[in-house]
């Protein structure tokens, strides 16, 4: 297996996309055709993980947070991040970072917090916006089920918990081919009139480049006929924190305890209690301070974040 088959995976389950413009996930160091040795999973990596994947024989590193985030101009091993990536480049060892775009799917971070929590009918606290796209395109009536079959493979049509989601409907499109053209169907330099489907399918924005080669492979005109339209629809799936609710209300401090013993820590700091009882539980796993109008507006009982600027 190569290390390209990992990251594959890894990016089928958090597409880069969905990372915030201050992040840097994707692979930092190494070559993505190398065989996988081994791997090691982490949080950072330091040079201790460095050390322990070397020992064990391991060449790819798998972390949540990027061990660079902004250019570095001199790599002299000054720094614990310059010493870092000497050590790697010298022993092969490939570094990938998954974070804000593992942050913001909903079967991310957030959902695993969730679900230690036991938290029910959850969703993303703050949805992504101008994620999605309306393709429609014209197809032949005996080749539109080809072609839809076509852009639901390539990601296309889903909408919450349905998929192969698409509205088609009955028309007549016309053309005449010029010289030099091989239509599909009718006669050059003469005005043909096809009956026609139009296929309207949705698309998350970082998919289009799949669709519109799916499309093209599986329409039969020569010239493919289709328009893109931008959908202001937040994605219900990708964006910041997660909401959800306990199956029963909860006494404040008996939840803050419980939340010790389940995200299995020593020390939870909180701010003064609001509320005698808990129902709705908002929560971030990573930096969450631009969550809090969220989580308020969202009727949260309470919010819940790795740690508050």
């Amino acid at each position: 297996m190569k290390i390209n088959d990992i990251i594959q995976v890894l990016e089928s389950l958090a597409p880069p996309a969905l990372q915030e413009n201050y992040d840097n996930s994707g692979l930092i160091t190494g070559n993505k055709e190398d065989e996988v040795t081994g791997a090691i999973v982490c949080l950072d990596s330091t040079e201790e993980v460095l050390n322990e994947a070397i020992a064990m024989g391991c060449n790819l590193i798998i972390a949540h947070h990027p061990i660079i985030f902004s250019g570095l101009k001199k790599i002299t091993g000054k720094t614990y991040v310059e010493r870092i990536i000497i050590k790697a480049i010298k022993n092969n060892l490939a570094i990938y970072a998954i974070h804000t775009n593992l942050d913001n799917v909903y079967e991310g971070v957030n959902l695993k917090i969730a679900s230690r929590l036991s938290l029910i009918n959850t969703r993303i606290l703050a949805p992504k916006e101008n994620m999605l796209v309306k393709l429609v395109t014209f197809v032949p009536e005996a080749h539109a089920g080809k072609v839809q079959d076509a852009l639901f493979a390539a990601g296309g049509g889903a909408i919450g918990n349905y998929s192969e989601c698409s509205f088609s409907q009955h028309g007549t499109g016309s053309f005449k081919a010029g010289k030099g053209a091989r239509p599909f169907t009718g006669e050059l330099n003469m005005r043909h009139m096809e009956p026609e489907i139009r296929v309207e399918v949705i698309f998350e924005t970082y998919k289009l480049v799949a669709a519109e080669i799916a499309l093209k492979m599986a329409h039969p005109y020569e010239e493919v006929a289709f328009d893109l339209y931008t959908l202001i629809n937040d994605n219900p799936f990708a964006g910041s924190g997660l909401i959800g609710e306990l199956e029963a209300p909860v006494k404040t401090l008996e939840f803050i305890k419980s939340l010790k013993d389940k995200m299995l820590t020593h020390c939870v700091r909180y701010t003064k209690p609001v509320k005698d009882q808990i129902s709705r539980v908002a929560v971030c796993g990573g930096s969450g301070s631009f969550l809090l109008p969220a989580a308020r507006s969202a009727g949260a009982d309470i919010f819940i974040t790795a740690d508050y600027k």
